[in-house]
């Protein structure tokens, strides 16, 4: 089969990225994002390319708890999710028509978002997790037509509208199609009409820690194509193993365990079983011989925390580290670099955005920082008051300049009437009225850049707060404040006091830790000694942190907490120890 031009175009960009990873000097002058007229990830390079040139590599390569495993190369998926495509079509699934996915860490899973692709559908993952008042809720909300749901999670789905398909994934349910009778369905597939650049290809809600869930949309470009900066950051090379810990239904999920790694011809490799031991996860890596590792902070403390230096000889293979949506504690760094002589290296990105910022292979790394941009993303950081870009060594919000737009940016907001594009005020905030052309698209993050470039993220907009005339980034507090040994997980509000608004932790505690006095004054103390005055946490208080069905900490919910001033349960102040 003949690559399309698409196809064509978009191997260009990637393959520059590839032949540039160590040259990151060269990559950001020159790399230059495909455009497109028409394009189809599913078509024009899974099928077209990967499906041919690399049709029997593994594709994906899915490990269960009890260690059964089952591997798919990309021509069989290709062929598996063009039956799938063209039994949905027979099943009343069009071109623009909204399908709800929820699905586990399982083959139907990607054969279904290949196939949603390929009709030119519009996928509404969603988490396993999700109640169902909640999935009807995204029914609703997203206009959904169709349903390709796990068997086990239809039950509470009974009062959704009666016109919608419904489709189960497993065993029979009554009232529900039985989407194995697919594997009866022909395993070719022609479109019924080329996919533009621009047509929808994504819904995807954002986990909520501030407020409402977002609902975002991305095109056929902006997803597939925008992950290429995503794979330029992890370093990932044709014929991988990558691992991604990470849930279905999220966009990390569809980030590391579908686009970037595909983009890069590797194979995706899948525990499907929730929160693995630390020995449980490493012993996967060692037994598949993974070369790439993505995962959140927390799995790194506690990889960290186990012995590193015995398992370094046993993945050989193993060649980058990278964590994402939260920093990584530059000690939980040290550990690891230690043991195994690899850094776990940050990227940010956004739901809205693939990765924007990041540190890359074999470039500098400075720790405590995200990382530089990436090639193809003109971000900038805006002073909050003037609108103008910050002045080197000040805070400003991370910002996209629209004249040259990456190609990894949303659409729209699913509830906004206009798309995002140059010349208009794309956030309805009311700030950065004075922008000289109002050209910004505004994440929301805020950051510090030093005179290397490389970006420090303090937080959100909404969380850095004041106190004593300084400026406090509740990130920095939380990363000292998790160094110590009974600190599990912690998080920083500000707290309202007579005269000063001082920093207040949220403190999750460690296993084998409970919470006291003692406690509060060995981590009060501990505070004291590493961060100075003006940051100084004052007050902690111990519990469970409120979090999203993703496993985010709804920080609103804190500060809602601490409107008033009065004296809060489990709550221990500086004043209580006169002998810190």
């Amino acid at each position: 089969m003949t690559p399309t031009s698409a196809g064509s175009a978009f191997r260009a960009a990637r393959n520059f990225l590839l032949e540039t990873a160590t040259d990151y000097g060269q990559a950001i002058n020159q790399f230059v994002w495909p455009r497109f007229t028409a394009f189809n990830w599913a078509l024009d390079w899974f099928d077209d390319i990967l499906a041919t040139e690399h049709a029997n590599d593994r594709a994906l390569w899915i490990v269960d708890a009890t260690g059964a495993e089952r591997c798919w190369t990309f021509a069989e998926l290709s062929a598996r999710s063009s039956q799938a495509a063209g039994w949905l079509r027979d099943q009343g699934v069009r071109r623009g028509d909204r399908v709800l996915v929820q699905l586990g860490n399982q083959v139907e899973l990607w054969e279904t978002l290949l196939a949603l692709m390929k009709l030119g559908a519009i996928a509404v993952p969603t988490s396993p997790l999700l109640p169902p008042v909640d999935v009807a809720g995204r029914v609703v909300r997203a206009d959904v037509g169709h349903l390709v749901v796990r068997a086990d999670r239809t039950g509470g789905l009974g009062s959704l509208p009666p016109g919608l398909t419904r489709i189960a994934v497993g065993r029979p349910i009554d009232g529900w199609l039985r989407y194995d009778d697919n594997r009866h369905a022909p395993a070719s597939f022609e479109p019924d009409d080329a996919t533009l650049a621009d047509d929808p290809l994504l819904i995807l809600f954002t986990p909520g820690t501030t407020g409402r869930a977002k609902a975002i949309v991305h095109t056929h470009v902006s997803y597939p194509v925008g992950h290429l900066t995503t794979m330029y950051w992890v370093g990932l090379r044709p014929g991988d193993v990558h691992l991604s810990v990470s849930s279905p239904g999220w966009t990390k999920h569809l980030c590391g365990n579908v686009f970037t790694p595909w983009n890069a011809a590797a194979c995706v490799l899948v525990y499907a079983a929730p929160q693995p031991s630390p020995d449980t996860l490493l012993g996967l890596a060692e037994r598949c011989g993974v070369t790439t590792m993505c995962a959140p902070p927390k799995a790194w403390r506690t990889l960290a925390a186990t012995d590193l230096v015995s398992w370094r000889k046993r993945l050989p293979k193993l060649r980058e580290l990278v964590t994402i949506s939260e920093p990584v504690s530059p000690a939980v760094v040290h550990r690891i670099r230690r043991a195994w002589g690899l850094t776990v290296r940050e990227g940010y990105g956004q739901s809205e955005a693939t990765a924007l910022v990041a540190h890359t292979p074999e470039q500098p790394v400075t720790l405590g920082a995200l990382g530089r941009p990436l090639p193809g993303c003109p971000v900038v950081l805006i002073d909050p008051v003037s609108g103008y870009p910050a002045a080197p060594g000040e805070e400003g919000e991370i910002c996209l300049d629209l004249a040259r737009r990456p190609v990894g940016l949303m659409s729209r907001y699913l509830d906004a009437v206009e798309p995002i594009i140059a010349g208009r005020d794309t956030v309805p905030t009311g700030r950065f009225d004075r922008a000289p052309d109002r050209r910004y698209y505004r994440t929301g993050d805020v950051a510090v850049a030093d005179e290397l470039g490389f970006l420090r993220y303090l937080g959100r907009v909404e969380d850095v707060f004041s106190s004593a005339d300084h400026r406090i980034s509740p990130v920095e507090l939380e990363g000292v404040l998790v160094e110590h040994e009974a600190v599990g997980e912690a998080a920083v509000v500000p707290t309202p006091d007579t005269t000063e608004t001082l920093p207040k932790a949220y403190i999750d505690l460690a296993a084998g830790y409970r919470p006291g006095p003692e406690t509060a004054r060995a981590i009060l103390r501990f505070a004291r000694s590493h961060l100075p005055p003006y940051q100084r946490v004052r007050r902690v208080e111990f519990g469970p942190l409120p979090r999203t069905v993703s496993g985010k900490v709804r920080r609103t919910e804190l500060r809602e907490r601490e409107r008033g001033s009065h004296r809060r349960p489990h709550e221990y102040r500086e004043e209580d120890f006169p002998d810190l």
